[in-house]
Order: structure tokens, then sequence, then C-alpha cells
């Protein structure tokens, strides 16, 4: 298997001619110690320092080969559905969105362990991921400002989320009490599902909707509260993967009623 820091470089030949890139990412040893090496640089204060946090970053990512997997699946998801990224190594130095990622992933193995880190990493990105969720690979944090995810949920695989999505509970339930996203959803801006339910495989929310009940598979809810396109019984059924083709806007077919 290739190894990270060889992975990047193939994806980014002219890596080693930045002198920034070379002294956040080439002149590291691993892609391990360059992720924890700039995650730690985020994320130390006074209290906590950088060498602190680097040696407990570091640990967590060589016993955990898998987070780096997800990483590159992370790193391929911002350079394919964002048109403002530039390169995998831009996505890897400069968005907080897949920063904060990478920083819960570690918090979560850190949270199974009863460790704890993830108020710094809000405090740091102001992106509010409970270290109990479980989160795929693939994914796209879009901006990230704003996005709350709760304690319960899970996010599965090419799910792409955009700014000041809420994950989250209903009320003061506990036990299982967060939503459960399907692969290849797309979570539009503003949009809030709340409670125990299950967004579908390769489902589309809208921007500014709220969700509180199931949505089905390759559909599209939009609304406040939200309804699926196409009603209950026969909704228009999406072709394409929202998650990966980030489109926003295809189920507004008909402009007629259109207002500014």
């Amino acid at each position: 298997m290739i190894s990270g820091l060889r992975w990047l470089k193939k994806l980014n030949p002219t890596l080693s001619k930045n002198p920034f890139s070379q002294a956040t990412i080439t002149s590291h040893r691993s892609l391990n110690s360059a992720l924890a090496n700039i995650l730690s640089v985020k994320l130390n204060t006074l209290t906590l320092t950088r060498n602190t946090l680097f040696e407990l970053f570091i640990s967590v990512l060589e016993e955990s080969p898998e987070i780096i997997e997800s990483v590159k699946q992370d790193l391929k998801a911002a350079k394919e559905r964002d048109p403002a990224c530039l390169s995998h190594v831009h996505a890897f130095l400069t968005f907080k969105g897949f920063l904060a990622c990478q920083a819960h992933r570690i918090a979560h193995n850190l949270w199974t362990q009863d460790r704890k880190i993830q108020h710094r990493v809000s405090e740091a990105f102001a992106v509010d991921i409970h270290p109990g969720a479980m989160i795929g690979k693939g994914i796209l944090l879009d901006h990230a400002t704003g996005v709350v995810i709760g304690e319960t949920a899970v996010v599965g695989d090419d799910v792409s989320i955009l700014h000041g999505v809420t994950l989250g509970g209903t009320g003061k339930q506990c036990g299982d009490r967060h939503p459960k996203i399907g692969d290849g959803v797309l979570l539009g801006a503003g949009s809030c599902v709340l409670g125990n339910v299950t967004i579908g495989e390769g489902a589309k929310i809208g921007s500014g909707s709220v969700v509180v009940k199931d949505v089905p598979p390759r559909t599209t809810a939009v609304g406040n509260p939200a309804r699926l396109i196409g009603g209950k019984e026969n909704p228009e059924l999406v072709e394409k993967v929202p998650g990966l083709t980030m489109d926003q806007t295809s189920y507004l077919t008909d402009w007629s009623d259109y207002v500014i």
C-alpha cells in the first residue's frame, strides 16, 4: 500500500518546490506526522502545548492506520467537490472543515479511551462535533462554520455537509437520540435534522430545511417542516449521488412562482 506522504506527493508533483509546503509537509517522515503537526499548531494553548498535542496526536495516528485512509478520502472529497479547492495540499493546510474532521477522528479515538479534547476543537474551528459521533470517510465539510453534530449521530461515507448544519436531538432525551445519515447524502446550508431519524442513502436535504422524520433513499426534502419533492406517496428520485455532485438546485424545475 502506498504511504500517505508518497500518495500526497504523487498527487501534487510540485509539493517539494513550495517552501511552506516543504516546511509543513515534506519535512515530516509521514503523513501521520504532518497531520499531527498542523493540528497541534492549530489547537495548542498556553496550557496545552504544541509538543504535548503533537505527541498525543501522533500516538493515535500511528496506532490507527484507518484514520489516514479516511484522511486520503476526505482530501479527495475536498478537491473533487469544492471548486474553491486548488489542490489536495491546499485543503490539507488551510481548509478548517477538513482539519476539524481529522481532529474529530482523533477525538473519537480518544473518547473511546475516556480521554477528551473536543472542547478545544470546537473553539478553534467553530465546528462542534461530539467525539462520540461516528463519521465515515470521503466527508466534505464545506465552509464548516456552525456545523453541530450530536453524540449518537452516525454519518456515512461520501457525505457533503455545508455550513450551519445541525444533526441534533429534539429535547432532553437520553440514549440514541441523533440522526443517522446514509452514504452519499447532501445536507444543504443551515439545514437541521433532529432526532433519531434516518436520512436514506443518496438523499438530498435542501438549505434551511428542518427534518424531524425519516427521509427515503434518493429523495429530496425541503422546507420547514421538510416535505418530499413529488409528495410522500410518489417522491421524485435523485438520479445521481448528491453528496458527490453537490447539486443543490435541480429540484427547482418550475420557476413560474419564482419571486425575489
